[in-house]
């Protein structure tokens, strides 16, 4: 039996980069992770985050936004804060061996219209996709 790495993403709300991030390790590495998300408070997962993944083939629409509470009990081998706040809250998860700060911007204040909001939410997609795979592309030896 293989025994994956427990990965947990942590950002503010769980609404959009910690679930995208979420995402985005579940179906590039999911053969070697299990994969998590949270927040340091509960929200909804952002129907705009929902369909910059459409666009690329990984569905988040069963998703929910999720707290660091209902987490308790569980163990992971790693955590990662998305977002200066949240790095700010829990600079260090107790329920991970290790934890790190990765940041992003957050996709919703992205000044302008929907079509601009949207091309936000794509960049900070790309960007989060970009660093998993340097993160978690390479196995480890």
């Amino acid at each position: 039996m293989i025994c994956k790495t427990r990965v947990l993403f942590i950002c503010t709300a769980n609404a959009a980069r910690s679930q995208m991030a979420e995402g985005l390790l579940r179906a590039k590495y999911g053969d070697r992770f299990e994969v998590f998300s949270a927040g340091t408070h509960q929200s909804r997962v952002s129907t705009r985050a929902i369909r910059v993944m459409q666009e690329i083939g990984i569905d988040i629409s069963h998703h929910r936004s999720k707290t660091l509470d209902e987490m308790s009990g569980m163990t992971f081998d790693l955590a990662v804060t998305l977002c200066d706040r949240a790095n700010q809250i829990c600079p260090v998860a107790s329920c991970a061996k290790k934890t790190i700060h990765y940041g992003f911007p957050d996709p919703h204040l992205t000044p302008g219209g929907e079509e601009e909001l949207i091309k936000g939410y794509r960049s900070v997609r790309d960007g989060i996709a970009v660093w998993i795979d340097k993160t978690f592309g390479t196995p480890a030896q």
